[in-house]
């Protein structure tokens, strides 16, 4: 059970440490895909470490969701900006509150413990 916990959030500080390190420079006008896709994923990471923790995590189900959701965002913003429409605002706002709810969990599971 905290083996995967432990793995996840290693992975996280790893990839944070390692995307930080690498000079990579991307062009400005993907910002607001990659910004997305990083909240998505971010959604998704926290969700599996929730489900780590209430022990019914299940590693397809994870990467499933974790590029369909960076995929998901990030073709919601594409579409929004070709239309004209802030659709990425829902994206921002559907996966922030499902962050906050993950971490809200995650919380009262480790204050339990």
């Amino acid at each position: 059970m905290w083996f995967g916990t432990i793995l996840a959030a290693v992975g996280l500080f790893l990839g944070l440490f390692i995307g930080l390190k690498v000079p990579i420079v991307l062009p400005e006008s993907y910002a607001p895909y990659l910004g997305l896709a990083v909240l998505a994923a971010l959604d998704s990471v926290f969700g599996g470490i929730r489900a780590g923790m209430e022990d019914h995590f299940d590693n397809t189900v994870f990467l499933s969701g974790f590029f369909a959701n960076a995929l998901f965002a990030a073709g919601l913003a594409y579409i929004g900006e070709r239309l004209g429409v802030p659709l990425s605002t829902a994206a921002v706002v559907a996966f922030g509150v499902r962050l906050f709810q993950n971490l809200a969990i995650i919380r009262r599971h480790l204050l339990k413990k």
